[in-house]
């Protein structure tokens, strides 16, 4: 069978469509894929969602012959906030088209690759969006030493991603300086760029690493529920059930610190911690704590085919994007993705998801995704840091 665009665009359609919404639902991370994913409460193009809290006030006791205790229902705060647009693209150029033409099987082999590197890349990003506050800030700069950009942290930037450099205050350098990281030295957090060579005087101590295009249009990740003085469109200072537990311990982990919170976070939500998120040195270092007690931690399998350690029955998931020192302690039954619908590919008005770039000889097609992550409950939530990782 010859190859060409109909059968390309069919085949991106149909049996490829598929494959990466499954992935992408199932293989970001163990809490990703623990998530309920609901199209419910959105309303064009924001989510608006009615969350109970507090009890309901109708319940009481009283004399036999007395007064039945006055009718009261449930307090409700409505919860509103705009639905992220997620991207991902291919390209694929024309010359490659036509090499394959006569050859089904290398444009399989030449479409697989090219949706292997989206999920690769879609992981990456929205794996890291989870941990973030919807800022889209990844590192903040520390020196500039003959080009090479020394960062705070590289733990959420690649190779190959556009970036954005910010003022201090998140603002847009003018003009612009926005360039593609040729290469991260980890152990460093050292930057390789390309482009015209910053120097300190243009990119100062402080200023800021974004995703282009991405500045405060990412989802509401974790780090949110624990930063600034609003959530959702309501203000934390007089809605303190918004507010999750946070203690900085400061030094070497204690089985005590993660009882302690988990006791405070069931105590003042009615909620249950069900899964407990954490960087790679901190799950070493809770390893090495009840391996110096003698206990054997147990393991269980969760949603998506994932294993992980578990504490009194709670699974501990190591992520490569949670912060250093850091510990999160969830209930994931108190989160959802609201989303427009599943994966899609943008279609032309043929229905054709492949386009040409105009004036160039390749072929782009683009998945979207219009989502937000809420967490209906934020005091059912904890998280601990400062911790010394083993």
């Amino acid at each position: 069978m010859a190859v060409n665009l109909t059968n390309a665009n069919a085949a991106l359609k149909t049996y490829y469509l598929d494959a990466v919404a499954e992935q992408l639902d199932k293989g970001i991370n163990p809490f990703y894929a623990a998530i309920a994913k609901s199209e419910n409460d959105v309303w064009g193009k924001e989510v608006k969602k009615l969350v109970a809290y507090g009890v309901n006030g109708g319940i009481g006791a009283g004399a036999e012959d007395g007064e039945l205790p006055e009718a009261s229902g449930n307090l409700y705060k409505e919860f509103t906030a705009t639905l992220k647009n997620l991207y991902g693209t291919i390209e694929i150029s024309d010359k490659a088209v036509r090499a394959s033409a006569n050859n089904a099987g290398a444009f399989v082999n030449l479409l697989t690759a090219e949706m292997e590197g989206l999920l690769k890349s879609a992981k990456f990003n929205f794996g890291r969006m989870l941990f973030g506050d919807g800022s889209g800030i990844l590192a903040s700069v520390k020196s500039i030493t003959a080009g090479k950009v020394t960062v705070d942290t590289a733990k959420l930037l690649a190779e190959n991603m556009r970036v954005e450099f910010l003022d201090s205050d998140g603002d847009p350098f003018d003009p612009p300086v926005i360039r593609r990281i040729t290469g991260v030295e980890r152990d460093t957090n050292v930057l390789t760029l390309d482009g015209t060579m910053l120097t300190s005087t243009g990119v100062p101590e402080g200023s800021l690493v974004s995703l282009y295009g991405s500045s405060d249009r990412e989802l509401t990740g974790l780090k949110a529920l624990f930063a600034g003085t609003s959530l959702y469109g309501l203000p934390k200072s007089s809605n303190p059930w918004l507010k999750p537990y946070d203690s900085n311990i400061g030094g070497e982990l204690e089985e005590m610190d993660i009882q302690t919170a988990i006791d405070k976070i069931e105590e003042n939500s009615g909620g249950t911690v069900n899964m407990i998120l954490c960087s790679w040195g901190v799950r070493r270092s809770v390893q090495e704590l009840f391996a110096s007690k003698g206990v054997r931690l147990d393991n269980a399998e969760l949603a998506g085919g994932y294993r992980a350690i578990t504490y009194n029955g709670i699974p501990i998931v190591a992520d490569r994007f949670c912060d250093n020192g850091t510990m999160y302690l969830l209930n994931t039954n108190d989160f959802t993705l609201h989303q427009l619908g599943d994966w899609q590919w943008l279609e032309g008005d043929d229905g054709s998801v492949l386009h040409q770039v105009p004036g160039k000889p390749v072929y782009t097609a683009t998945l979207v995704k219009y989502a937000e992550l809420l967490c209906e409950r934020p005091c059912g939530q904890g998280r601990l840091t400062g911790i010394t990782e083993s």
